[in-house]
């Protein structure tokens, strides 16, 4: 059986939005789907609500095809290298999630996905998530079904922001990827908007989602892949 590929994209907004544009057109080139990971609210006091160009951009490419991911509500809030939900109890995560719920329908862009920032969850966040009305959790080992109670195990290739990305770091990543390609396993990659604008990372996410395709990958979207041993969505 051949494999899939996920291929998200975050820290989506005003100043990363050309950057991300021109990714995912070399994304649509290749007939690959993206799945874009949306916060309310960022650093530097920005708010999805106030950035009408951005909300208009992620739902012409959800009508393409493209998945929305809740990816936090107020990461600038989170204390220093602390994920935001990594160690929230239930009650604080419904809260939050309550509230990013709320701006994601009011901007028309509601989802039933969520993948925590740093892709870190308390258990108490992952409590939370279905009292909110999620379906699905991606975190670093793996996506949850939270409806089915069920977990794929899979961890994720890519780069985010602060992390480090000299010529041997960013040749690994493409050569993991390669192995979880030729295995005929899920392969999912990972990159941030801010760092799109560094070629050689750039590139090296190109060239890893070149050689998944070349193994026979099918592309997918987080809610939408396939099933071992059946075919389907979650």
């Amino acid at each position: 059986m051949s494999g899939q590929i996920i291929v998200s994209v975050s820290g989506i907004r005003d100043v990363t939005r050309d950057v991300v544009d021109g990714f995912a057109r070399e994304m649509d080139a290749r007939e690959v789907p993206l799945s874009l990971f949306v916060a309310p609210r960022l650093k530097d006091h920005y708010r999805l609500v106030q950035d009408p160009a951005t909300q208009e951009w992620l739902l012409e490419r959800r009508e393409g095809g493209d998945a929305i991911v809740l990816h936090g509500y107020d990461q600038a809030a989170t204390k220093r290298r602390r994920a935001e939900f990594e160690r929230l109890p239930q009650h604080e995560a419904r809260l939050r999630l309550l509230a990013a719920d709320r701006v994601l329908e009011e901007t028309g862009l509601r989802t039933r996905l969520f993948a925590p920032p740093r892709w870190v969850a308390s258990a108490g966040a992952e409590a939370a998530l279905p009292q909110a009305g999620f379906r699905l959790m991606a975190d670093l080992a793996g996506i949850h079904d939270l409806v089915a109670g069920t977990v794929t195990k899979s961890r994720v290739y890519g780069f985010g922001e602060g992390a480090k990305a000299e010529s041997w770091g960013r040749r690994a990543m493409v050569m993991g990827a390669s192995r979880v390609a030729r295995r005929g396993d899920l392969l999912r990659l990972a990159i941030t908007g801010p760092r799109l604008a560094e070629p050689g990372l750039r590139q090296a996410v190109l060239d890893a989602v070149d050689i998944a395709l070349r193994n026979g990958a099918e592309p997918a979207v987080y809610g939408r892949q396939r099933r071992r041993g059946g075919t389907a969505a979650a």
